[in-house]
């Protein structure tokens, strides 16, 4: 029982080290070359969990060769355009003014319900209200509205915003997180006062979040819990 264990446990370990190497891409927007090795390192990893008779190595250096072969290629498509389009494929507008593209459509073996779905989980319902949609070469599709249909911004009525800043974690679950203080202005002198002020102990806090402006969120533990 222990060496299965302890297999997988390094196995995991391996897996989670190849992807984090590989970059932060969600699976919906990984490209062919991201999708197939992961789907290989997946399948690579399985075999040795389910069969105790095959080292560990042989694992561990199809991980090393294909996570080595997806760095290179990226690093190639950054060099060369035609080795990206080759790798990647290229985006594709399927739909000009409110009118469908069916050359395109065709060429990417995509229907008319496929791209009317797509364009509800934008909630858009009518296709004549897109300007522009384009198929990503991850498969996703992005929109622009006919002006007449986009959402005003603070630009287009020229009104003069000011932005409030992201508000930070500063306290999660009791424990002080100075990683960002720098983003909302914060030091420990500060936080302190902050505390004091809200007469609140930092063992008491679920959750403290600021902005670079001053405003404060403080969230505190249920006593009975």
């Amino acid at each position: 029982m222990p060496i299965p264990l302890i297999r997988t446990v390094i196995l995991y370990i391996a897996v989670i080290t190849c992807v984090r190497i590989m970059g932060k891409r969600q699976i919906g927007e990984l490209q062919p070359s991201e999708l197939v090795i992961t789907i290989l390192i997946s399948e690579i990893a399985a075999i040795p969990m389910q069969d105790t008779d095959i080292p560990l190595i042989n694992s561990i250096v199809p991980f090393l060769v294909l996570v080595s072969l997806e760095i290179i290629t990226s690093a190639i498509s950054i060099k060369s355009q035609k080795f990206r389009n080759l790798m990647q494929g290229n985006s594709l507008i399927i739909i000009r003014n409110g009118v469908l593209d069916q050359k395109q459509i065709k060429r990417l073996r995509l229907s008319v319900e496929d791209i009317l779905e797509a364009l509800r989980k934008k909630n858009i319902f009518n296709i004549n209200d897109v300007l522009y949609a384009v198929v990503e070469t991850d498969g996703q599709i992005s929109v622009m509205l006919k002006p007449e249909k986009q959402t005003a911004t603070a630009e287009m009525v020229n009104a003069n915003l000011q932005s409030n800043g992201i508000h930070i974690t500063v306290i999660d679950d009791g424990k002080v997180l100075t990683d960002q203080f720098q983003d909302c202005k914060m030091d420990m002198k500060k936080l302190n006062k902050i505390l004091k002020k809200n007469k609140v102990d930092l063992k008491d806090v679920l959750l403290m979040t600021a902005n670079s402006n001053g405003e404060i969120n403080i969230v505190e533990k249920e006593k009975d819990l």
